[in-house]
């Protein structure tokens, strides 16, 4: 059974930092790149930023861009979002997403987590 897990997220002040963990199984992790996407309240799925099956290649949205990074563990089949400089603009439900490519498009993505709330406010 395949299965994502996100953690980390909650309420942070602006300029805080917080890191994601997208803890997965069932599946053979370093086969697949990862993603992660947000959510907020009525906006499209947007993604964050993913990484590939070894960790190679990388890709980042413009606006996370120097504040975000990810990171995987491909022996605790684990990915990590390390988020810094939060503002409320970041304030949404993060996902992480598995597939075979390292892109950006949602739609690409086969196994999804449930999400994690991430709140930026004063």
């Amino acid at each position: 059974q395949v299965q994502l897990v996100e953690s980390g997220g909650g309420l942070v002040q602006p300029g805080g930092s917080l890191r994601l963990s997208c803890a997965t199984s069932g599946f053979t992790f370093d086969h697949y790149a990862i993603g992660w996407f947000r959510q907020a309240p009525g906006k499209e799925r947007e993604g964050v930023s993913c990484i590939s099956p070894r960790g190679y290649a990388i890709n980042y949205a413009d606006s996370v861009k120097g504040r975000f990074t990810i990171s995987r563990d491909n022996a605790k089949n684990t990915v990590y979002l390390q988020m810094n400089s939060l503002s409320p603009e970041d304030t949404a439900v993060y996902y992480c997403a598995a597939g075979l490519r390292a892109t950006m498009l949602p739609t690409l993505y086969n196994y999804w987590g449930q999400g994690t709330q991430v709140t930026v406010s004063s």
